[in-house]
């Protein structure tokens, strides 16, 4: 359970604030940016450890399935996946399998969804047939030289 808090009544009562996370997860609102979530460390450090065992038990399972037969366990969470050729449905369980892993073992699940993102955009590419072959066509002209990336 959850309890949400002003910002302000974290300010003017910390000790009733640290008395509701010892009872649960508390929310703290601000007008000025995203809330804040206060979790117990010792919660906190549960919930990392159970996501850790079982990401490591996924990626196990997955990786010692047929690539075939984990690729249809992932389309059936991830329908899109069923859009991209096979060899790069292939490709799409190796990146989940291996994303998984280190997003366990960093505590970063946005590593996980980035791969997500990426494929199910590559998904949608492969929905567009003329887009496909714009995309896949050998560059013939020099398009000049390559700007240094910026820092953004």
């Amino acid at each position: 359970m959850t309890t949400e808090v002003q910002w302000s009544e974290l300010q003017r009562d910390p000790k009733g604030v640290a008395a509701l996370a010892d009872q649960g997860d508390v929310r703290v609102r601000r007008r000025d940016g995203v809330p804040l979530l206060l979790v117990r460390e010792d919660s906190a450090t549960s919930a990392a450890e159970g996501a850790v065992y079982a990401a490591r038990a996924l990626r196990n399972a997955l990786a010692h399935l047929p690539g075939e037969a984990a690729a249809e366990v992932l389309v059936e969470e991830f329908p899109w996946a069923d859009l991209l050729p096979a060899a790069e449905r292939l490709q799409f369980v190796s990146d989940f399998v291996r994303a998984v892993g280190a997003s366990a073992e960093l505590g970063r699940w946005s590593v996980l969804a980035q791969v997500l993102v990426e494929w199910k955009a590559t998904a949608a590419v492969h929905t567009d047939p003329a887009l496909v072959a714009e995309l896949s066509r050998p560059l013939e002209d020099d398009l000049g030289p390559v700007p240094a990336p910026t820092g953004s």
